[in-house]
């Protein structure tokens, strides 16, 4: 299976194969320039690249992309090769430069939830960049809770592992779109709406992202810039994703579990 590798274990003291989910080091470079290193699960890489580039701002639709292919500087290297992307930006699409020394803006050795400036700080700077969305709608309460409960027969790699993360995206009335698993939430979430972006379907103004596990800040950032209304998760969210949600007037769900769920913020889930 894609995005699993086995090893042989020690299970009450019986030695047995076992079914581990995948972890490497994907390098996003822009031009052989790194502009950040996530930890992610192999597989569809080019759309959590796409993703992630939208995430961070660098990018609005799939043609600011001339290519994005796998490379190494050394092509007989395959495991450099496999997980590192080289990005050529379309002509007139400038890389993301730091205003301060004027140079390139990398974004640290590994991505985390460490953001390293307040909480107030980093949602007045995105909602700078990115207007609070305004668009009214309006989804049923059941929807909410059935899409939740199809995200957890749509990940085969946490069936097998119990080890990583899923992120779908549904239309408001509970069609399915697009399902992605990875040992990151954050990245399950950019392959998700990167795909949406590769088949040029954003914004996703008529959408619902549904998560497994919390909901942090950078899930609901990565919302805001797709133009996401509603958010829902199986498990709690963080103050500083409830502060943005309620910012950008997005609806966001905690908990949803059966029939029940916590909304942080907005109003857009009906009974």
């Amino acid at each position: 299976m894609k995005g699993v590798e086995r090893f042989v274990c020690d299970r009450n003291g019986e030695l047995q194969n076992d079914e581990l989910i995948a972890e490497e080091p994907l390098e996003i470079r822009i031009s052989g320039e790194t502009l950040a290193v996530t930890m992610r699960t192999p597989g569809d890489d080019l759309e959590l690249v796409l993703g992630f580039l939208h995430g961070e701002g660098v990018i609005a639709f799939s043609g600011d992309v001339s290519s994005i292919t796998h490379c190494a500087k050394d092509p007989n290297d395959e495991e450099s090769k496999k997980n590192t992307m080289e990005v050529v930006l379309a002509p007139g699409v400038t890389p993301p430069i730091d205003p301060e020394s004027g140079m390139f803006a990398k974004r640290g050795t590994l991505t985390s939830s460490a953001c390293g400036v307040c909480g107030r700080r980093a949602i007045e700077d995105l909602l700078a960049r990115v207007e609070p969305l305004t668009t009214e709608v309006n989804v049923p309460h059941e929807v909410v809770v059935e899409t939740v409960r199809a995200l957890k027969q749509r990940q085969p790699l946490f069936r097998a592992t119990g080890a990583c993360h899923a992120a779908s995206l549904t239309t408001l009335t509970g069609v399915h779109i697009a399902t992605y698993e990875d040992v990151g939430r954050h990245n399950a979430v950019d392959k998700a709406i990167g795909h949406c972006l590769r088949v040029d379907a954003l914004p996703l103004s008529n959408h619902m992202l549904v998560v497994s596990g919390r909901c942090s800040f950078e899930i609901v950032q990565k919302a805001v810039m797709a133009r996401i209304p509603v958010i829902a998760a199986v498990s709690a969210a963080t103050s500083l994703a409830v502060k943005l949600a309620k910012a950008s007037n997005i609806t966001l769900a905690g908990f949803v579990r059966d029939d029940a769920m916590t909304v942080y913020a907005g109003v857009a889930i009906a009974r």
